[in-house]
This record gives C-alpha cells, structure tokens and sequence, in this order.
C-alpha cells in the first residue's frame, strides 16, 4: 500500500517524533515483558509502528508499562497471536497484504483461537473499504477508528479503555477458573478416604486455585492426657519431610508461632506473603494450613479461599467418622476371630500371624499394597465358621471319625454364609477367605473342590499361611512340628494342596515368617 493514508490528514508535528531504528526493531527483552500490558500493532506500513510507540512510550496503566510485538502482515499477526496469548490488545489496520486481511484476522482470532478477551481496535485510512456500521455490526471489534482522526490523545484514551476491559475480563475469566476450581477440588476432596491422602490433596488444591507457593503445611493438634503437639500430616515444596513429624523438629520458630497462634486462637489469618488457615470439626479435630511464598493475596482469593475451606471442614469430618467405622470394623474382625480361636482352644496369637504372614505372602505376590492390607485384615475370619461346629467334634483330643470330619468341614461354607451378604469391602474379602482357604490347588479340597486359579488369590494365599502356623503351633490333638518338617510338607505339596507359585513365595520368604512367628509366639517356637 502507499503511504498517502496518513498524509490526508497527518497528525500535528508536536504529537509524534520518530523512533530511532535500533528502538523500533528492539525485541523485547524478558524482563521488559514481566508486570507489562503486551499490544502487538499489525500494519504494512512502518511509519505507523513507529509513530503508535512514540505517542505511548511513557504510557503506564494500572501500574504496568506497554511492551510492543510489530507485524507488517497478517501473517504475522497471526504468529504473533499464537506466541503471545496474553496479548492484551491488538491494534489492527483492515488493508494489508489484502483489502480485507484485518478483517480476517479478527475472524481468526475470535472463531479460531478462540480467544475472547484481546481487545481488538480496527485502525483504516480507508474506511470506504471498511464502514464503520457495517464492521461493527458484523466483526467481534472493541473499537473502530480511521487513521485521520486518530490523534496522540484519543489514541490514549482508546488503550485506556481497553486495557481496563481486558483487565475486568480476565478478572472475571480468573474468578470464573476458581470457582471451577473449588467445584473440583470439593469433588476429589470428597473420594479421598485416608487422612494422608486428604491432607496432601488439600495442599494440592488450595495451591492451584489461587496460584499460590509450593510451600506448604498441612498440621494436625494431637492431644494426650498430659500435652498437646503439633504434628505435619502433609507438607511440599520446600517443607517435604516424612509425615507425622513434630512441627517444631521441621520448621523455623516464625513459621511454627504463626501456626500454633492460629491453633490458640483458633482463626485463620491472612498476611501480605503467606496464610494460615485453621479447620475444625464438629467433632473437635482441628488442623491449620499453612503456605508461603507468594505477593498477595485479592479479597476474591480470599475468598475462593474460604469457600474451599468450608468444603475442607466438612470432608474432613466425613473421613474422621469413616476412619472411626473402619477401626471399629477392624477391631470387631479381630475379636471375632480371637474368640473363634479361643472356643475351639487354639493359640491367640494364631490369627495374629496368619494375618501377618498373609500380607507378607500377598505383597511377595504382587498385589498392591492397599489389598494386601486388605487380606491381612480380612484373615482373622478365616475360621469364623466353627461356631457352628458342636465343642466335642471342635475340640477332640484324637482323630477325628469320617463323619466327624463331615461336620468339621461344613465350617467353610458357614463362614461363607455368615460374611457373604455384607456390602463392606473388607468382609467381602473375608467371606471369600472363609469360603476357600480349604480348597487345593489340585481340586481336592472343600467346600466345592475349586482348583488352580479358580480359587481366588485369597484363599490360596490365606491356605499357606494358615497350614504353616497350624503345623508350627502345638494342638490338643497333636504336638508342634519342627521347622525342616515343615518345609519338606509345603515341597512335596507344591502344585497338589498348594499353588506352586506360592509355595516358591513362602521358601524365599521363611525368614521373614520366621520373624512375624517369634514376635507372636506362643509356648514353643521353633
């Protein structure tokens, strides 16, 4: 294009100088770019560049400076736009390397990137190509102005007013993300079911809803009959450290004062660098959040803030009760099946071992760690089922009569039906094991004479592990047997009792079983 455009109506001499070429042509350096409102002005003719960077060298808005991109085609533009989508504003000519290339771009930027925030102004020195009604009306532009009547001040005023637009837009834009933020974030903090879990995901996602630090710590208040501790549930960043630690063996006595003022007070406070948040549940548990590291915080941050640690309370006090219906579980599965040892006159350390040696055998095996915990905990009931069986068959000093055996053998499938109408995840696994943990690898055992990986994972494992302390540990009807005895049993029934597998798993492991034996021994250890 020529450069007439601005000489029907140039703007007065004293509005404008002209950059020197090294200034024009300067890249914008990294540090230029931090704190600064990026423009990027699309026009094939330099002079305009050049003129647009004086009229604004020294403008400042909200704080912030002006850092320019220039692009001579829309091409350009266009590249720009990709490298830069932060730019806040793009000063835009309509006649480029086409008539209508502005216009085009305006349709990319707003229907292919997708960006809506960039305030676009549509500069033309020839708006008979381009009226104003109609490209208003029809292309998504925050202003439209003819090059002739452009002067240095109205040019101010027209940055002005869209950089306060984009910055209200990406306000809303950030205040929008956060409340997403705190829709997901509750979301996951609801599924997570163990304190460890709930509390590293807390530092996770305060973090990432405001964009805070790394740095984080989440405590907890412990209280014992003689003291109160503080102890670190979770930590990142900087304070990483082992789980459970004494908060002043980690931290330093500023940080340690701000959150055990929090605990006293029992409040939140907000700082110009950092924040410490207190959380307590209805049932009186209190922890406090303490982060780091960042400039400031909005009120809207704040708030976002507060929001989410509602949430925190309330799925706090939810995994308290769950954790507490667990242990109760747990200690009425271990009762049940202490008694069950204990009427049919058996050792009470029995399932104590078996339930140590299965998870021993299970993680050997490869299964995760949460479900061999599982197994470990579902073991005790392995036996649940001899309450049904008559105390002179249970507890006979001699062999047992074919028909004797009948009954014995009925214990399984007692234990079954006792456990397997339960919706609860770990007496689900103890039904299974009441069920099979009789059953042989071969298909000759009972209750239904399952063989090989058709009996589960559970039973075969819970088969080893109960045979081996059954061997070792002295009965009315029989004595204890030695430890060499008891390894030529589990060779010469690899593959017929037991999964062969396993068996491997238990001879490279013996010491280990060995150690789990001697610190829940009975009266005679090997």
């Amino acid at each position: 294009m020529s450069d007439d455009r601005l000489e029907s109506n140039p703007v007065p001499e004293e509005e404008y100088m002209f950059f020197g070429d090294d200034d024009a042509d300067r890249a914008p350096s990294l540090a230029d770019a931090i704190g600064c409102w990026k423009i990027i002005i699309a026009d094939d003719d330099p002079e305009v560049h050049q003129v647009t960077k004086l009229v604004l060298s020294d403008f400042e808005f909200d704080g912030k400076k002006l850092v320019f991109h220039s692009a001579l085609t829309a091409a350009e533009a266009e590249q720009l736009l990709v490298e830069h989508p932060d730019t806040a504003l793009i000063l835009l000519d309509v006649v480029m390397e086409e008539e209508d290339s502005g216009l085009k771009l305006v349709k990319y930027i707003r229907e292919q990137l997708k960006n809506n925030a960039i305030r676009i102004i549509l500069r033309t020195g020839q708006p008979g190509q381009a009226p104003e009604k109609l490209v208003i009306m029809n292309y998504d532009i925050n202003d439209y102005k003819e090059k002739t009547e452009l002067t240095s001040q109205k040019l101010f005023t027209a940055i002005v007013s869209s950089l306060r637009s984009y910055r209200d837009i990406k306000v809303i834009e950030s205040n929008k993300n956060g409340l997403e933020e705190i829709i997901k974030a509750s979301s996951t903090i609801f599924e997570l079911q163990s304190m460890k879990k709930f509390a590293s995901g807390v530092l996770t996602q305060l973090t990432s809803i405001v964009h805070l630090h790394k740095n984080a710590l989440h405590c907890s208040l412990a209280v014992t009959k003689d003291e109160a501790d503080i102890f670190i549930l979770a930590a990142s960043g900087d304070f990483t450290v082992p789980e459970n630690h004494r908060l002043r063996d980690v931290v330093d006595d500023s940080i340690a004062a701000d959150i055990e003022r929090s605990f006293m007070d029992k409040s939140s406070r907000f700082y110009d660098d950092r924040l410490v948040i207190y959380v307590r549940s209805k049932t009186g548990i209190e922890n406090v959040n303490f982060l780091n590291g960042f400039q400031s915080l909005s009120e809207w941050d704040r708030y976002l803030i507060e929001i989410y640690c509602a949430n925190v309370t309330i799925a706090f006090e939810n995994i308290y009760l769950n954790q507490e219906v667990e242990n109760t579980q747990k200690e009425i599965i271990f009762t049940m099946g202490e008694i069950t040892e204990t009427r049919s006159k058996e050792t009470g350390y029995h399932v104590k071992r078996v339930a140590e040696y299965s998870k021993l055998l299970a993680l050997a095996y490869g299964l995760p760690e949460e479900e061999a915990e599982t197994i470990r905990l579902a073991s005790p009931m392995h036996d649940v089922g001899k309450v049904g069986i008559p105390d002179d068959i249970l507890n006979k000093p001699g062999k047992l009569t074919d028909d004797e055996f009948e009954v014995i053998k009925t214990h399984a499938s007692i234990g079954h039906s006792m456990l397997k109408h339960s919706q609860i995840k770990l007496l689900n696994a103890a039904a299974i094991i009441a069920h099979q943990h009789h059953e042989h690898y071969d298909g000759s055992g009972y209750p239904n004479g399952l063989k090989g990986e058709n009996i589960h994972i559970y039973g075969r494992i819970i088969a080893i592990a109960d045979v081996f302390d059954a061997l070792g540990s002295e009965r009315v009807y029989k004595k204890a047997w030695e430890l060499p005895e008891i390894i030529d049993l589990f060779k010469a029934e690899r593959g017929k009792h037991f999964d062969p597998a396993l068996v491997d798993i238990f001879l490279s492991n013996i010491e280990g079983m060995m150690q789990i034996r001697g610190k829940y021994t009975d009266q005679k250890v090997f």
